[in-house]
């Protein structure tokens, strides 16, 4: 969860910036100078879009590591890291890909995987996880998160965020366009877009970012029954990944930290935000293999 989210999170503010920069630019005001310049948006909306989506993803290793203080393994301290670093080796070279970075956190009963490229991916473990499961889960957990990057999810979660955040800037430009000139019809229109247009697109960038970051919830929910299935292929068996996911939904989640405790929600709302499946879901779909 906390990979998507920090993606997520990171892409929200790249977009604010971007779309800061562009209204200083003037590029409102190119785009609306002699009506809507449909042709322009969509090469707006498509740099807007899959602009922010990929320098999220070029930034996410670092991003990772500087919000969970993740220490890279390059020279085992004790036998766990020692094992940890085997551990990923093996699923490595069992899944076809180049040799992840390997980091250990302190922190909640965690782990995730991240990076913009299969053979220079980071997979990280918290403390927590080895102190609460047994290396049999803990195996489990490692091969889920060694599944992510070779299915290339972080790519695939990219391209997907890509063309939500395309779809929010276009439409609501369009949207922002069609309400100034209901609202300034009849008025002179050289002084460039009013304020109709400006609240229009502001308000429907966030209204429909939420939309956009509910459907990008969705397919991270179904990259993670893929992954789960991975593990059970690159453990041979899939009663381990059910252990681990059993364990983890007895487990009490760790408290939030206060920077990130705005972001936290609940009840059903948060269900459709949630980048994970339930548990007992998980498990279900893992038994019918």
């Amino acid at each position: 969860m906390k990979r998507i989210f920090l993606f997520v999170l990171t892409n929200f503010a790249v977009m604010a910036v971007l779309m800061v920069t562009s209204r200083i630019l003037g590029v409102d005001r190119y785009l609306t100078a002699n009506g809507l310049n449909m042709t322009a948006l969509a090469g707006f909306s498509l740099i807007m879009g899959f602009g922010g989506a990929t320098i999220s993803l070029l930034m996410s290793k670092t991003m990772a590591k500087m919000s969970t203080g993740a220490r890279v393994i390059n020279q085992p301290q004790t036998a766990d890291e020692a094992w940890i670093v085997q551990t990923v080796q093996k699923f490595a070279e069992k899944a076809g890909i180049g040799m992840p970075e390997v980091a250990i956190y302190d922190g909640a009963p965690n782990a995730f995987a991240t990076g913009a490229f299969k053979n220079s991916a980071l997979v990280a473990v918290s403390t927590g996880l080895l102190q609460s499961m047994t290396r049999e889960e803990v195996e489990a957990v490692i091969g889920h998160e060694v599944a992510h990057v070779a299915n290339g999810d972080m790519v695939t979660m990219t391209l997907i965020q890509g063309v939500m955040n395309t779809f929010v800037v276009f439409l609501s430009r369009v949207i922002g366009y069609a309400v100034d000139s209901f609202l300034r019809r009849g008025d002179d229109r050289d002084s460039g877009p009013g304020i109709g247009y400006m609240v229009t697109t502001i308000v429907l960038d966030i209204v429909l970012g939420f939309v956009a970051a509910i459907i990008v919830a969705w397919f991270s929910r179904q990259r993670e029954f893929r992954a789960d299935a991975g593990a059970a292929q690159l453990m041979g068996r899939k009663q381990p990944m059910i252990n681990a996911l059993a364990r983890l939904g007895g487990l009490t989640p760790g408290e939030l930290p206060k920077t990130m405790q705005a972001m936290g929600i609940t009840g059903n709302l948060g269900k459709l935000f949630s980048t994970h499946p339930p548990m007992e879901e998980r498990i279900a779909a893992l038994q019918k293999l």
